[in-house]
C-alpha cells in the first residue's frame, strides 16, 4: 500500500538548539527517547535501534548540523524517510521541533499518537 507523508510540529519552550539536536542526531540522545538501544556503524553511518527482541536499520540521507536531519529505514522504498527539523521561533525565541514522516492511511493515526508519546518523553528528558 501507498505510503502518505505526514507533518508535525510541537514547540519545544525553552530547550536549547544544541540539546536538540543532541536528541535527535546522536546515538545517546536518540536512546533517551526513540528507542531502548541505538549503535551507529560510522563507516556506513548506519544506525541500528533496538525496541525490545526488534532492530530496525536506518541510513542518513541528508544533515544540516544544528537544524535537520533525515533518515531513511533501510527496508524501505527510497522515497520513503522520516525527517526531523528543528526551527526558533522569531517572537518567543522557542524552539520547535517539526516532524516529516510516511505511513500508510489507515495507520496515519497511530503512527501520529506514537510520535507525539515519544516526544512527550523527549520533552520530559530535557526537563521542558
Amino acid at each position: 500500500m501507498l505510503q502518505e507523508k505526514f507533518h508535525i510540529e510541537f514547540l519545544m519552550g525553552n530547550a536549547t538548539q544544541s540539546s536538540l539536536w543532541r536528541m535527535i542526531s546522536q546515538i545517546d540522545g536518540l536512546s533517551e527517547w526513540f528507542a531502548e538501544d541505538v549503535t551507529m556503524d560510522e563507516t556506513e553511518s548506519i544506525y541500528t535501534f533496538t525496541w525490545g527482541k526488534s532492530q530496525s536499520q536506518a541510513e542518513i540521507i541528508q544533515s544540516r548540523p544544528q537544524s535537520c536531519i533525515r533518515y531513511r529505514w533501510t527496508d524501505n522504498e527510497e522515497d520513503v524517510y522520516f525527517e526531523f527539523r528543528l526551527r526558533k521561533l522569531d517572537l518567543s525565541g522557542d524552539m520547535t521541533l517539526e516532524i516529516t514522516d510516511f505511513a500508510e492511511p489507515d495507520e496515519k493515526g497511530d503512527a501520529i499518537t506514537l510520535w507525539e508519546s515519544q516526544i512527550e518523553e523527549m520533552k520530559r528528558r530535557l526537563g521542558v
